[in-house]
């Protein structure tokens, strides 16, 4: 193996990794969630997603056999509300198709700090 290619290896992330990276990032949005500025900012994102997102998610399961698996999205929002490295796991169809609507949005303008500041949304179907 040439020593270019076992770099290139090497500083791939490894799928362990790159879960860990997904739970951190569930976990920043948790902690940005429960910040003093978070309820205020939950309330105008659902304010003006809420309806939006119900609509794309019916969309999307409709598109793809109603298959209610659930998922979670993360994403950072930007300083003007632009959703940035949304990235869904499990990565179903469904999910595929939700991550390609939210970055399609524009957000409410997130509170300063963290920036950019990470969202993360749990969808799933009750029985």
């Amino acid at each position: 193996m040439s020593l270019a290619l076992a770099l290139a290896l090497w500083l791939l992330p490894s799928p362990a990794n790159a879960g860990d990276d997904f739970a951190a990032r569930v976990r920043q949005a948790k902690m940005a969630e429960a910040a003093a500025t978070g309820p205020a900012y939950q309330k105008a994102l659902w304010g003006r997603i809420g309806n939006p997102t119900t609509d794309a998610y019916k969309a999307c399961l409709a598109a793809n056999h109603d298959d209610k698996s659930p998922f979670t999205l993360v994403l950072d929002v930007d300083a003007h509300g632009k959703p940035q490295r949304i990235v869904a796991q499990p990565a179903t169809p469904v999910a595929s198709c939700m991550a390609a609507r939210f970055a399609a949005w524009m957000l409410p303008a997130p509170p300063p700090a963290p920036a950019p500041y990470p969202l993360e949304i749990d969808f799933s179907v009750a029985p």
